[in-house]
């Protein structure tokens, strides 16, 4: 398979593996190519240029973040996107059956079968796996300063969240209108999942909702810097939290607005990145597919 491999180079296996992409690359096969991104990289025009050279596949080397890029840049065309799980969590990846070993990932890529998708849209900007107003943001923020300390490690990760809940006080007021429905809510944190795969890792509802092409909105009750710390261990043990302790929407099409209307931008987190974006909030499925590289199933190979 004639790939091009788009990494991010302060993703985690590729900062501590120098020779992971390499042996990816030589399991893809003659004509692979590895490209490593800048943070000014305009991956539109990197994509049409690779493609015009004769790409058959393009193939992200990084998190979900680097993923959410790359798939925001390859909605509509029809050459496939590939994913290597080369990040700290790597939920798309790990959702769509892909070994966290990348050797592994591209031999399976390589191999493996074309799906078109619809991904989850806000106000424009694509995501694979999840958006989020509130703590969570403020985490993101948290984290890359942790990141830089201590290093990119599920650990880490796990710390920013508890040092960051420490030290939360603020519940945001919104409005959110969920297939034309109102909602009044005042909440720290509104975590709006399109993987069912992660939902599944922490033990959530909203599966079948994501199956059906639609957003599983999960709004959080905590009042106390306390009962989202507890939230947050019961979610890092894996287990289901109280049905007391979130309301679940389940909607095809979002509108978030800051309760009075202001226009304030809202920080928002999605697939482990962050910007601040215009309010209100638009969350919509894509129009165009994202056409996606995954493993043959057990059922495929067997056949």
């Amino acid at each position: 398979m004639r790939a091009v491999i788009l990494a991010n180079r302060r993703s985690g296996t590729n900062a501590q593996d120098s020779e992971a992409l390499t042996r990816a690359c030589d399991a893809f096969g003659a004509g692979c190519e590895v490209i490593m991104l800048d943070p000014d990289t305009d991956l539109s025009d990197l994509i049409d240029h690779k493609i015009a050279e004769g790409a058959e596949a393009v193939i992200s080397a990084g998190g979900d973040g680097t993923a959410m890029a790359i798939a925001n840049a390859m909605l509509g065309r029809e050459v496939p996107m590939g994913v290597l799980p080369m990040g700290t969590f790597n939920f798309f990846a790990r959702g769509l059956g892909l070994s966290e070993t990348p050797e592994e990932a591209a031999a399976q890529l390589r191999d493996g079968t074309v799906h078109d998708i619809r991904v989850g849209q806000v106000n424009g900007q694509a995501f694979l796996n999840n958006a989020s107003l509130g703590v969570y943001p403020a985490i993101l923020k948290k984290r890359e300063a942790i990141y830089d300390r201590w290093g990119r490690h599920r650990v880490v990760a796990y710390w920013s969240v508890i040092k960051t809940i420490l030290q939360t006080q603020h519940r945001m007021r919104l409005t959110i209108t969920a297939d034309g429905t109102p909602h009044e809510i005042k909440t720290p944190l509104v975590f709006i999942a399109r993987s069912a795969y992660q939902l599944d890792v922490f033990g959530l509802d909203g599966a079948q909702t994501i199956s059906e092409d639609g957003f599983a909105t999960f709004v959080i009750h905590a009042r106390s810097r306390m009962d989202l710390l507890r939230l947050a261990l019961t979610l890092a043990a894996r287990k289901m939290p109280p049905r007391q302790d979130f309301t679940l929407i389940r909607a095809q099409h979002l509108v978030i607005a800051h309760h009075g209307g202001s226009h304030h931008p809202f920080l928002t987190a999605f697939d482990g990145e962050k910007a601040r974006l215009s309010a209100p909030l638009s969350l919509t499925m894509s129009e165009m597919p994202l056409r996606i590289l995954t493993p043959h199933s057990t059922e495929e190979q067997a056949t």
